[in-house]
């Protein structure tokens, strides 16, 4: 499929109530409102194109973005494309998701992460903190650097309150990551999910809930499920 194709395929599949619930959460124009499930359909014939999915992002549509990280190719992606994608990211749907999961399946998330933590952008920033989550829920922990994880543990503690509003909701997701994924870090994520308690975050007037840390630790622990890691970030 040509990239004028799928932008085709994708407004057909758009409809007006979704795309008012995908408003409500942030999501700014253009996009046509296609629900996840819907765009996988086109994943299912597509799978993995680099080419394409570069196209598809610099189209600036948020459902083509969304799209784009789902057939991205990880090997072949480059840090100065990603590095593009964080930058022209549009909400937090693709920031927090689309960019931070294929930054994590490719050879770059490590270095891209950390250096993203420090971007004064509030949606690059929150880029770098997803993607550390995503670090801990797919590498092996001999593959992740637990000294590295354990001050950036640290780092949250200390800012996490005085952070901007989306940075505050992956930095509390960053700690969950590690007290579930990384089996050396669970009782140490813990103690730090208890110590900053309960994180609030402006979901713009929407029902969801921020995650408290402390509560999904302690479920997954009680499902026997803490060291548990995933085979890819992209869901």
């Amino acid at each position: 499929m040509t990239t004028e194709e799928i932008m085709q395929a994708l407004q057909q599949m758009g409809s007006e109530q979704t795309k008012k619930t995908f408003l409500r959460h942030g999501a700014r124009e253009p996009f046509f409102g296609v629900k996840v499930g819907d765009m996988k359909t086109i994943v299912k014939s597509v799978k993995k194109d680099h080419n394409l999915s570069l196209s598809l992002y610099e189209t600036g549509n948020s459902d083509a973005m969304y799209l784009a990280g789902l057939i991205a190719d990880e090997k072949k992606i480059s840090k100065a494309e990603l590095q593009r994608w964080a930058e022209r990211a549009s909400w937090h749907m693709i920031s927090e998701y689309t960019v931070a999961w294929v930054a994590a399946e490719s050879p770059h998330g490590w270095e891209l992460a950390l250096e993203w933590i420090d971007a004064p952008q509030e949606s690059i920033a929150s880029s770098g903190w997803a993607t550390l989550s995503s670090l801990c829920t797919i590498r092996p922990d001999s593959e992740l650097d637990t000294d590295r994880l354990k001050k950036l543990l640290d780092r949250v503690a200390d800012s996490v309150k005085q952070a901007p509003n989306r940075v505050r909701y992956t930095m509390n997701g960053f700690v969950t990551a590690c007290g579930i994924s990384v089996l050396p870090l669970h009782d140490y994520a813990m103690k730090i999910a208890e110590k900053i308690g309960e994180v609030y975050v402006d979901m713009g007037g929407t029902s969801c809930q921020v995650p408290l840390a402390t509560s999904y630790i302690k479920n997954a622990a009680e499902k026997g499920k803490i060291g548990h890691k995933k085979k890819m970030a992209r869901c």
